[in-house]
């Protein structure tokens, strides 16, 4: 099945379940927690379909997990091949130190974020930015997985400042990062911009420890991403974090960091 017609098909269903149990979108968006005009958006394709939402109309209208399914088989598709067996250790880590000099990490983006930066990349449609933007913030969900992973998060001061997207947008995404900065299993670290250059801008790369006790890494570039697992590359990967660990503020002041560029979006 192809992502276009899989993540139409979701939306219909969604909309012909509904119906079928005679409510109206207001009433569903009563039964979860919604608005009415959120289960309209969500119906119609105006927003992505958010995770929660299907987890709830699944509790709500009993239909044995039958939309969770539908955005695991969504999140397959709108997946680049290379990239489906590293959500499969994301999944299954136990620990995530993610380094990225140029943007904020996909497991911390905002949903406006994700579409104005997946809407840069000229090689997709409309509709496969969509599938990606469900397929992104559902990936998040592992960060309230049960055990939760420790995910640690350094950042370059420089990608606070670089607009992605509109202002506001801008402003939720780093509102959104305070938020999840006080989660107890989250640190958003901040290298300062006035920090000389050092090794970790040479690129992005994130270092997983998994269940098992077997450390992988992911690395990106211009067309694709790779899984590394050789002892020498995850010892060089080691020595590169400490170094982008070493020059990150710590947790409270990469806050107050973060508040201040917050105010320079409003």
């Amino acid at each position: 099945m192809s992502r276009i017609p899989t993540l139409t098909f979701l939306r219909e269903q969604l909309r012909r379940t509904r119906q079928a149990r005679g409510l109206s979108q207001e009433q569903l968006g009563k039964l979860i927690n919604y608005s009415s005009s959120q289960v309209s958006a969500v119906e119609t394709g105006e927003r992505p379909v958010p995770p929660d939402y299907l987890a709830r109309v699944d509790r709500v209208l009993d239909t044995g997990g039958l939309f969770g399914t539908m955005l695991e088989l969504i999140r397959f598709h709108a997946a680049p091949d290379w990239f489906r067996p590293w959500e499969e250790n994301e999944r299954e880590a136990v620990a995530l130190r993610w380094y990225d000099p140029t943007v904020i990490p996909g497991l911390l983006q905002t949903e406006g974020y994700a579409r104005a930066m997946l809407g840069t990349v000229g090689e997709l449609t409309a509709e496969e930015v969509e599938a990606r933007v469900v397929a992104r913030l559902a990936r998040q969900a592992v960060l309230a997985a049960d055990p939760r992973p420790h995910l640690v998060a350094v950042l370059e001061e420089h990608t606070l400042r670089r607009q992605v997207g509109d202002r506001a947008v801008m402003r939720e995404q780093l509102q959104h990062l305070l938020a999840v900065g006080t989660e107890p299993n989250v640190q958003v670290r901040v290298v300062p911009a006035d920090t000389p250059w050092h090794i970790g801008l040479h690129g992005p790369f994130i270092l997983a420890r998994l269940a098992s006790g077997a450390e992988l890494a992911h690395l990106d570039n211009q067309l694709r991403g790779q899984t590394v697992d050789g002892p020498n590359d995850i010892a060089a990967l080691e020595r590169r974090w400490e170094t982008v660990a070493g020059e990150a503020l710590p947790r409270r002041q990469s806050a107050r960091l973060i508040e201040e560029v917050v105010k320079t979006w409003t």
